[in-house]
């Protein structure tokens, strides 16, 4: 059965301003409606929203498109109406949209970005029309006479697959994730979809051919796009439509395997940690472990599958250099390191090693916690946090003597913190009466709860950011359209080969005062997107602490 998550006023809020920046109103006012109410049929979401049959299925259809909403065998047993529920999960991760865009262009260049990019955009795709987008949109950007042959991009987007990043939608028919519900060629409609899936929802990857790449007969190179004349538009639109053209993966929709994306940072994370604790052979190490069970290990595993010194021995890349004796030396290091982000398994083939990511995970999360109070109420205030994280429970008095602070600042730190709920007080009495004069008061730290204390105020955060950017864009959307006019201007006067002093009196119809204020205002929005992209890292390592603490 489904499990009835309760969404948070945070969450509900950061979602609908993310599906209001990203589809608009309406579907945002359909969103955050479901977000609320749960899981609904049709009937029901066109009563309470006010909204037209017709507007409330399109809305369906985009949200379903882009995995934020899913569709449930209704709950009063066959032949009853199909329910739809939001993915606050999946709205969520529109946030780190860009991370996972940077992740590909870092890894597999120009064209694993704009393959990630297409997909993220348009929900999924099939392989042949993501293929001939991206081969088009990289062509653009040629030199004249210059173009790229689809089989490049092909052979990027299967090694997407070959490493997970990139999963086949499940089927229709018994499919757990929304991204398969309503293909983007052929959108199913949400009021009466194929068939509704079942209560248990499957895992992309309980289909055998998740990962399999078809046979795809695509030759040819990408195409410039010559800019359109009056009505050309519509008769490229039409043209499109009459060709029926087949290249053998019809109907096999691909989507991004965001789950993988955050395996990936969370062993970017671990490796960093491990260069930053010991040194930078320690985390090239523990990278080559990690790297040698990255497509093997579980999104969920509490560790890696268990390696042997002699595996890893093979697989370090030579440029790092390490004799076998060194090796050894390194993993023993490792795994007597008090954050035990490395384990010894058994003693066969030289020695068994696994990474404990759930261990790692928590030393992470706690290292951002202790982070988070020392910027907010300063090193000392810090120290006695740290203090109770290790020591678990400690009177006021021996807070002060281990911390070794004045009593008085002592007294205030630690109410500074128990108010802010960081710390919380256990009082355990001698006598059934809590006298306090035969009571013990016990400062402690519990680590879960103040982790989701913590992500709920970094969802509040960014839901202010984004705000803030978007009242920032609607005071200066007058002076932003002129520059995007004057842009488009100098655009085709330039592509017509124009002189220069054309151009000069276009780019004149902006005065200096305006130039500066658009300035100001693209450094402000600036930093509020880095800002965004900041939280969501210390979001990341919360969220991911959290829910291996579920899954363990």
């Amino acid at each position: 059965m489904i499990s009835v998550y309760k969404m948070t006023v945070q969450e509900t809020r950061l979602c609908g301003l993310f599906l209001r920046e990203h589809f608009g109103e309406v579907v945002e006012k359909v969103g955050t409606h479901l977000l609320r109410s749960g899981a609904q049929n049709l009937r029901t979401i066109v009563q309470e929203t006010n909204l037209s049959v017709d507007l409330v299925k399109k809305c369906l259809c985009v949200l379903v498109q882009h995995g934020a909403c899913l569709f449930i065998a209704g709950r009063k047993g066959p032949g009853s109406p199909t329910e739809y529920r939001a993915c606050c999960d999946r709205i969520l991760r529109v946030l780190r949209y860009p991370r996972y865009i940077y992740t590909a262009k870092t890894l597999y260049g120009d064209t694993g970005e704009l393959i990630i990019e297409e997909l993220l955009q348009r929900g999924h795709m099939t392989m042949s029309s993501t293929v001939k987008t991206v081969a088009d949109r990289l062509t653009q950007n040629m030199e004249e006479g210059h173009s790229l042959d689809y089989s490049d991009v092909s052979s990027t987007f299967s090694k997407l697959v070959e490493t997970h990043f990139l999963q086949r939608c499940p089927p229709v028919g018994g499919a757990g994730t929304s991204g398969s519900a309503a293909p983007a060629e052929a959108p199913a409609t949400p009021a009466a979809p194929a068939a509704a899936i079942s209560k248990a929802l499957p895992t992309p990857e309980s289909f055998p051919d998740c990962y399999t790449v078809p046979q795809v007969t695509l030759v040819g190179r990408g195409k410039r796009q010559l800019v359109p004349e009056d009505g050309e538009d519509q008769r490229n639109a039409k043209r499109a439509k009459m060709n029926s053209e087949t290249h053998g993966d019809e109907g096999i929709y691909w989507q991004v395997n965001v789950e993988r994306f955050h395996q990936h940072f969370r062993d970017q994370a671990i490796i960093s940690a491990v260069a930053n604790k010991l040194d930078q052979t320690s985390s090239e190490i523990v990278r080559t472990i990690l790297r040698m069970s990255e497509v093997t290990t579980s999104p969920t595993a509490t560790c890696t599958k268990p390696l042997s010194a002699n595996e890893i021995f093979r697989s370090l890349p030579a440029s790092y250099n390490i004799p076998r004796q060194i090796l050894d030396q390194y993993l023993t290091l490792l795994v007597d390191d008090p954050m035990e982000f490395v384990g010894k398994s058994g003693e066969s083939g030289g020695g068994m090693f696994v990474v404990n990511l759930h261990r790692a995970l928590a030393n992470l999360a706690r290292a951002t916690l202790e982070s988070i109070v020392q910027e907010r109420f300063g090193s000392r205030s810090a120290r006695i946090f740290r203090l109770l994280l290790r020591k678990r429970h400690l009177e006021q008095k021996q807070v002060e003597d281990f911390a070794m602070i004045p009593a008085k600042e002592a007294k205030d730190m630690l109410y500074s913190l128990l108010s802010h709920n960081l710390v919380q007080l256990q009082e355990i009495p001698k006598t059934p009466d809590f006298a306090p004069s035969r009571t013990f008061y016990l400062y402690t730290v519990n680590q879960l709860p103040t982790a989701r204390m913590l992500l709920q105020n970094c969802y509040k955060t960014v839901a202010n950011l984004i705000e803030r950017r978007l009242f920032e864009t609607k005071e200066n959307k007058r002076l932003l359209e002129k520059s995007q006019r004057i842009e488009a201007i100098l655009a085709s006067l330039q592509a017509s080969g124009a002189e220069p002093e054309q151009l000069s009196e276009v780019e004149e119809m902006i005065s200096a005062p305006e130039k500066q204020q658009l300035d100001v205002l693209r450094l402000h929005v600036n930093k509020l997107d880095s800002a965004e992209n900041q939280v969501d890292e210390t979001i990341f390592i919360l969220e991911s602490y959290i829910s291996s603490t579920s899954t363990s």
